[in-house]
């Protein structure tokens, strides 16, 4: 059926990776750790991988003994659980604008391989959604030579470009497991101040590129009332 999605073991989803391949893995709230996990378990036979990605959540253990003497990160965005592996030589750090990314991935500059990702089920006509992490996850699905599915009904189905049909998977692994989320901590007085001083500077209509952190938070909460705005 063209609008079915290829099942399979998870071992044998991990198999597609060989020695020397380039691997791109899903980000943020839509990292596939199963699938991750059960890649680096294949360490003593593989080699020589080198995993890209931005921010992931979850652990990392390709960054730590024994499984960082078959695999290389290299991050184009360094969070926290593979600052030590950046910092060190066991991993590498690309500085880039986010939204030049993609042009690793279209102009050849890093052929990926293999690309790890999370989906929502396919719907009626066998599209799936990337979930609520598109970023650089579409140009990597667009340009992979295999792409590998964490298919998991608990990836909400998010409109626009983050779409991509069945056919662009070649193999996939059923789960049902919650996505990762973060918890909001309460704002300071300060960070309340400043929120509410720069939400009063925002006009109906205005389209806004948010940050991560405290403030970015609080200027979102102050914007209830607004109309018409765009958020990136």
């Amino acid at each position: 059926m063209k609008n079915a999605l290829k099942i399979v073991t998870l071992q044998e989803a991990v198999s597609h990776v060989k020695s020397g391949d380039r691997v791109f893995l899903h980000g943020a709230a839509m990292t596939p750790n199963i699938l991750i996990n059960a890649l680096t378990d294949r360490y003593r036979e593989l080699k020589d991988v080198e995993l890209i990605h931005i921010h992931t959540e979850g652990p990392a253990p390709y960054t730590a003994p024994p499984y960082n003497e078959s695999f290389m990160t290299n991050s184009c965005f360094v969070a926290g659980n593979v600052r030590q592996a950046v910092n060190s030589r066991i991993g590498a750090y690309i500085p880039i604008f986010l939204s030049e990314i993609h042009l690793l991935f279209r102009r050849n500059f890093l052929p990926i391989d293999v690309a790890l990702i999370q989906v929502s089920p396919p719907d009626e006509h066998g599209y799936c959604s990337l979930g609520v992490s598109v970023d650089i996850t579409l140009p990597a699905v667009q340009t992979a030579k295999k792409v590998i599915a964490q298919v998991n009904p608990q990836v909400p189905r998010t409109h626009g470009d983050g779409i991509i049909h069945v056919s662009q998977i070649d193999a996939a692994i059923a789960v049902d497991v919650p996505i990762h989320s973060t918890k909001i901590p309460v704002a300071t007085e300060i960070e309340q101040k400043i929120g509410e001083y720069v939400a009063g500077l925002v006009e109906d209509g205005a389209t806004l590129q948010m940050g991560i952190g405290g403030i970015p938070n609080v200027v979102l909460s102050k914007l209830m009332n607004h109309k018409r705005l765009g958020i990136h």
